[in-house]
């Protein structure tokens, strides 16, 4: 078994392997704060409901609990960062110690980055790969918090307007190359990097399909490879359904990455994501310890 990468947080290390020693992706609870996300936009429309649903999925056998403040969807509105703020702090304040996995602020702002830490997260979640804001590496050198990398073409206000690619397996790979070794430069330690490809993130229903199927390349780079795919329209173009509900094809892919060796599944379903990885596992879908 190829042993997987350990990513480094300020305070501990985590490692996608299960109890039973063999290989386990991470599973990164999806908790949106906001009116307008794609999939969940209003659904945690208070504090005290949002801390809840991280409890919850902390519950159900969430690795990380990912809080974002922003909607990055397609053409989504940008937000300031006291409003940003306004929205996660409680919230990250509210789970801090009362879950016993790292939280994840999901942002491409510093000092909204920078805030979240204080209050008790772990890790930077970036969309922008640490591109969007100057100083976000500075706070994620500093702070040696863990830093998820991830590859957008554009914005979300422009980022499906015909996105085009030569190869964009080998464009995209050379992006994450290329920002792991800037990340590096600025003295974010390698170990406290994680890389993800940017499903949907400017990319077509066929390309994201490519990305996925290039998972095992991705792994190749050295990081833990995040994987975020939940809900996520070619979902809905694949089975013929754009309106259907698309948890059970989410749950396909993400058994089909871990396979593929992704470390981290970032999902909005955590309890069947866990119960289905439980399930592949101990039926030979990945390599046992």
């Amino acid at each position: 078994m190829t042993e997987p990468p350990v990513w480094k947080l300020a305070r501990r290390e985590l490692r996608a392997i299960g109890p039973e020693g063999g290989r386990r992706p991470l599973v990164m609870g999806i908790l949106n704060v906001t009116p307008d996300s794609f999939s969940d936009g209003g659904q945690h429309g208070t504090t005290e409901a949002a801390i809840a649903a991280g409890i919850r999925m902390a519950r159900y056998g969430a690795s990380i609990i990912d809080i974002g403040g922003e909607s990055t969807r397609p053409y989504s509105a940008p937000v300031d960062a006291g409003e940003e703020l306004a929205r996660v702090l409680p919230v990250i304040r509210g789970l801090v110690g009362r879950v016993d996995v790292p939280l994840s602020i999901d942002t491409s702002k510093a000092v909204v980055a920078d805030a979240a830490l204080a209050a008790g997260a772990e890790i930077i979640n970036d969309v922008t790969g640490l591109e969007g804001d100057p100083a976000m590496a500075e706070v994620a050198a500093r702070t040696a918090a863990g830093v998820c990398v991830m590859h957008m073409r554009g914005t979300p206000q422009t980022m499906q307007d015909d996105p085009r690619y030569d190869c964009v397996v080998s464009e995209i790979e050379d992006y994450l190359r290329q920002r792991l070794a800037w990340c590096i430069e600025r003295g974010i330690a390698p170990e406290r990097i994680c890389l993800d490809p940017g499903i949907g993130f400017g990319k077509t229903h066929a390309h994201n399909l490519e990305l996925l199927r290039a998972t095992a390349r991705f792994v190749g780079i050295g990081p833990p490879i995040l994987i975020g795919h939940s809900r996520k329209g070619f979902i809905g173009k694949l089975i013929g359904d754009p309106q259907a509900d698309r948890d059970a094809g989410t749950l396909g892919v993400s058994l089909a990455v871990a396979a593929a060796g992704a470390a981290v599944i970032r999902v909005h379903a955590v309890r069947p994501t866990v119960e289905a990885l439980t399930l592949f596992i101990a039926a030979g879908g990945l390599e046992r310890g």
